[in-house]
């Protein structure tokens, strides 16, 4: 894969997680666990995009 098709599908997934971490926010039923499993994961994704964006340019 490119590094533009990784950034790409970083974004995508980046995405991805602001929305599933959205919808667990809405239904607080789900455990606080999870919001921050989505959270961590979010950031860990949203660090490698700017380690790329940057190399890249």
């Amino acid at each position: 894969m490119t590094t533009e098709g990784h950034i790409a599908a970083l974004e995508r997934r980046h995405t991805e997680l602001e929305r599933q971490l959205e919808e667990a926010l809405r239904h607080r039923s789900l455990d606080d666990l999870h919001v921050s499993d989505l959270k961590r994961r979010k950031l860990e994704v949203k660090d490698e995009l700017v380690k790329l964006q940057r190399n890249a340019a």
